[in-house]
Formats: C-alpha cells, structure tokens, sequence
C-alpha cells in the first residue's frame, strides 16, 4: 500500500503493466484503483479505454494528491467492429481466437498521468494492429493449454507463445500491445518532472 509521500504510483494491479513500468527503472507504488469498468451504453472501445485509463488515474491521485499516478486501459476491437474483451476461461478464449482466425484486432491501449494537486494531467491512446493467420482448431487448444491467456483481451499473450497466432503486428510501441504504451508515458513523465534519464 502506498504512502502519502510515494511519489510515482501505478494504479493497476496488472502484472504485465507492472513489469513493464519497472523497465523504465523508477521506484513506483502500486494500488488498485477501484472504479467501476463498466462500459457505457454505445461507448466506443477506445472512447472506453480512455475513460477508464482517466478514471484510474483521477481516483488514486484524490488519495494521494502529491504523486504522479499512472491510468491505464485497454480494448480491443475485431475487424474495427465489435468489441474484445478478456476471456476469462477456457470456453470464451477458443471463441475468441476462432472468431480472430485469419481476421485483424485493433488494440486500443490508453494512458493517463495525472498529479492532483497541480492539476497536470496528460492523456494518450495508442493503436496497434494484429493480423491473425488461419489458425487450425487444434493449434487453439495446444495454445489455450499451454498460455490460459484468461486475463488478455482477444486471448492474445503476444509477450508470450501468442506471437505464434499472428502474422504481423503494426504500431507505433510495442508495449502498447502488452498494456502500458511506454513511449508516450516516458513522454508524459518528462513533462511531468520526472524523466526516467535524469534532467
């Protein structure tokens, strides 16, 4: 739990948004933000992803209004259509691959860094374009044995034995795709006063 003095918080219980944050090399707290995911009548997935990455943001730093604080969301579309979510087991994950199969999935990943008690907050959102080959039945279930990606939107773990479903992946950041657009949030923190570089 952080203190009222930590002054660099990630509010997010993701691993994967953790690991990823911890390249850049800062000393950061971690706390879950508590707000309610749901998404709003006709809300686009990417208009979501970044309400969300916001709301994450903006709730941990009225705790602790001193430290930047770092939002983050993500959601991915089929084909620029319906939305993907997590699958959550088994069953929803090998629909989701089937339906991805030789199709593309549009991640939107979105970032938030906001500080309340200067009032800085800076907004960001990062698309990354997947292209699935065809993919065998029994290539679907080798892989949901082995990964359980339960806990990644479209069942991708591209970071892990996921890479081998795709044939191209198009962006800008490639930690985007893994949840935490590193680019611009190294942006964000320079501006911020806090340059994982120094100066």
């Amino acid at each position: 739990m952080p203190t009222a003095a930590a002054s660099l918080i990630l509010a997010s219980t993701s691993r994967y948004r953790r690991e990823l944050l911890s390249r850049l090399g800062l000393p950061f707290a971690v706390e879950a933000p508590l707000v309610d995911e749901s998404p709003r009548p006709g809300e686009p997935p990417e208009a979501l992803a970044l309400r969300l990455a916001a709301d994450k943001a903006r709730a941990v730093s009225r705790r602790h209004p001193q430290a930047l604080v770092i939002g983050s969301d993500q959601a991915a579309t089929l084909d620029g259509a319906n939305a993907i979510g997590k699958p959550g087991g088994h069953e929803r994950a090998r629909e989701q691959l089937r339906a991805a199969s030789g199709r593309t999935m549009d991640f939107h990943t979105a970032l938030c860094v906001a500080r309340a008690s200067d009032g800085f907050e800076q907004h960001a959102s990062v698309r990354t374009r997947v292209r699935f080959r065809r993919l065998e039945d029994a290539e679907i279930e080798r892989y949901l044995q082995l990964e359980q990606p339960w806990d990644c939107a479209g069942a991708a773990r591209v970071e892990g034995l996921g890479i081998a479903l795709l044939e191209a992946v198009e962006g800008d950041d490639p930690t985007a795709l893994i949840g935490l657009p590193l680019i611009a949030l190294t942006r964000m923190l320079r501006q911020a006063g806090r340059s994982p570089l120094g100066g």
